[in-house]
């Protein structure tokens, strides 16, 4: 078990906001911090880039680190990378990033790679002087332990290592979609630098046993410096889930939810296959299709796509999409849905919408790949399928809607193991222990 908390430690944990995005990793760093402060740490959320958006209460800080609207004005215009003091923290004000970033902007490839590499190089790239602020705020308030959200936002991790004792944890959830999605040479530079900076890096969290295993080999670290810490949710807002959600009787229409950013990673257009090949098969007509996710401008002629193809088929009665929800929207979502599938292309770190879907007793059908097999083989919640065949897709999500009794105990069977095992408060439990663990580590031998 872990141990008491020491008074007076602070933490900071460093993490990557998404403009106006609900991001999961966000909720994912919220929803942490807020559980390990009532787990007894001393522990401040610190945003970079932009202000967090999470459906919960924010529980960061009012600032923002390696502001996103000074970093990309860094990165184009050279003049600005000698602004005075004052002039940067006005363009690091939350009100301003938020004002700018309320509408996500698009960034060509290049740009997005030169900057990806530059954020890497750290006092060799163009926004050294955020890394240098960064580092002089850490050195003031001396934490007793720094965890970064990803390795992306890592590029000051040598720098701050250089000049403190501060020990570095870094959480990996992801980093490996941004990285495959650059173009060359950018991907291959971003690559070889992060694996230049893992080697000052103390330790690594992970979701998964999956991505503990894929992150050692894609970014060449000994699987010893990892730390698996589950993933899990604040199940409150879910209580009434247990009392008065029941999934809808053979006679109702029945409901496929996404709940998902419609990317072409996410998967959209996999669910798309198998529900027009479903479509195909006698008595489907009561079956609709009910979306709901972020839609970033870059995506929209991808989702567009989708929804054309739907309607193309004469499915424009039988799908819906509802676009970004927020806390009491999702809830509603999950309550009108029978079952929830994403099934995503790249290979998932932790899945948070399959353990919120779970934890509203509705079950899950998904990839054989990323995390997946973990969730759905400790939970009994759902089916998986092999990557990339509609009609098994089809097969699996129809043979739930069929079997009612099959699918209601698949349902009561994900809420409980998400209630017993994969709550906040277990989450933050068995971070605190992989804290614990790293600090008895550090500790000189006799």
């Amino acid at each position: 078990m872990p141990t008491t908390p020491p008074d007076n430690e602070k933490i900071i944990y460093l993490t990557a906001g998404a403009g106006g995005m609900f991001c999961g990793s966000c909720m994912h760093d919220n929803a942490l911090s807020r559980a390990l402060s009532e787990h007894g740490w001393d522990i401040q959320l610190a945003p970079t880039y932009t202000p967090i958006r999470t459906d919960e209460d924010d529980v960061s800080i009012d600032r923002v680190m390696f502001g996103g609207v000074n970093v990309y004005l860094q990165q184009k215009i050279p003049l600005l990378r000698y602004l005075p003091a004052f002039l940067d923290r006005f363009l690091d004000s939350p009100w301003l990033i938020r004002k700018v970033t309320s509408k996500a902007m698009e960034t060509d490839a290049k740009m997005l790679g030169q900057l990806a590499h530059s954020m890497l190089l750290g006092e060799r790239g163009n926004q050294r002087k955020e890394v240098r602020q960064l580092c002089k705020w850490l050195q003031a308030i001396n934490p007793k332990l720094v965890i970064f959200s990803n390795i992306l936002i890592g590029g000051c991790i040598e720098p701050l290592k250089q000049k403190t004792n501060i020990p570095v944890l870094v959480t990996l959830q992801g980093d490996d979609v941004f990285l495959d999605s650059l173009k060359e040479p950018y991907k291959t530079r971003c690559i070889d630098q992060i694996k230049q900076i893992t080697q000052h890096v103390d330790g690594f969290i992970v979701q998964s046993n999956f991505f503990r295993d894929y992150m050692a080999e894609y970014f060449s670290i000994p699987l010893e410096k990892f730390y698996v810490t589950p993933l899990g949710i604040n199940t409150a807002d879910f209580e009434s889930f247990k009392r008065t959600h029941q999934p809808h009787q053979p006679d109702q229409p029945h409901t496929i939810g996404y709940l998902a950013r419609l990317a072409p990673e996410k998967g959209l257009h996999h669910l798309v296959d198998a529900f027009l090949e479903l479509k195909t098969r006698p008595n489907t007509q009561h079956i609709r299709l009910k979306i709901a996710g972020w839609l970033a401008p870059e995506h929209q002629a991808y989702a567009d796509q989708q929804f054309d193809r739907l309607k193309s088929a004469g499915h424009e009665d039988q799908f819906e999409y509802l676009g970004a929800v927020d806390r009491a929207t999702k809830l509603e979502f999950l309550k009108s849905i029978d079952l929830l599938s994403v099934p995503t292309q790249f290979k998932e770190p932790k899945g948070l919408y399959v353990l919120e879907a779970l934890a509203a007793g509705v079950p899950v059908v998904v990839h054989q790949h990323g995390a997946f097999p973990e969730l759905v083989s400790e939970s009994t919640g759902g089916l998986l399928v092999p990557y990339e065949n509609p009609p098994l897709l089809a097969d699996a999500i129809l043979r739930l809607l069929e079997d009612h009794q099959l699918r209601n105990e698949m349902g009561k069977a994900g809420q409980r193991y998400v209630f017993e095992q994969r709550n906040a408060a277990q989450m933050a439990a068995a971070t605190s222990q992989a804290i614990d663990e790293f600090f008895q580590k550090q500790k000189p031998t006799m």
